[in-house]
């Protein structure tokens, strides 16, 4: 016998917006008017990285950090939700400017392009830096049997 236990289920909301508030308080106390963007978007993961025009990384996100796992990493959903966060943190710091560099062929690239030019960025140029194979590696000898 014994005191019967029971527990109380608290209930949980299940959604993004503990980690995205997270994501979203590591903003730089800086201001920036222009700024330029780069997407990697592989099978695997979306990255999204913001710079300086000089080259100074400011903040980046990836799907990962927003709570995003396994295969859903690198769905278009995810690169838009990470594109999103990016977008939010940027105009927190007065980016009215930007340029996309665009890079890998992962599913999620057009969807963040999308999510960058719904949120009213002036986008003065996108560009694709994906890396394309020249030649690659020497094939292998034929087999003798």
């Amino acid at each position: 016998m014994g005191k019967k236990r029971t527990a109380n289920k608290v209930e949980q909301n299940r959604s993004d917006s503990g980690k995205r508030t997270r994501v979203l308080s590591k903003i730089p106390k800086k201001k920036i008017s222009r700024g330029v963007v780069f997407v990697e978007a592989t099978f695997n993961n979306t990255k999204v990285l913001f710079t300086e025009p000089g080259g100074n990384v400011v903040m980046w996100v990836t799907s990962s950090t927003l709570g995003f796992s396994s295969a859903k990493k690198a769905t278009p959903y995810a690169a838009a939700k990470v594109a999103e966060a990016i977008a939010e943190k940027a105009m927190a710091i007065g980016v009215k400017d930007i340029d996309i560099i665009v890079k890998g062929v992962g599913s999620g690239r057009e969807s963040a392009l999308r999510s960058f030019l719904n949120r009213g960025f002036v986008v003065h140029s996108i560009r694709d830096r994906t890396p394309v194979p020249h030649n690659g590696p020497r094939r292998k000898k034929p087999r003798r049997v």
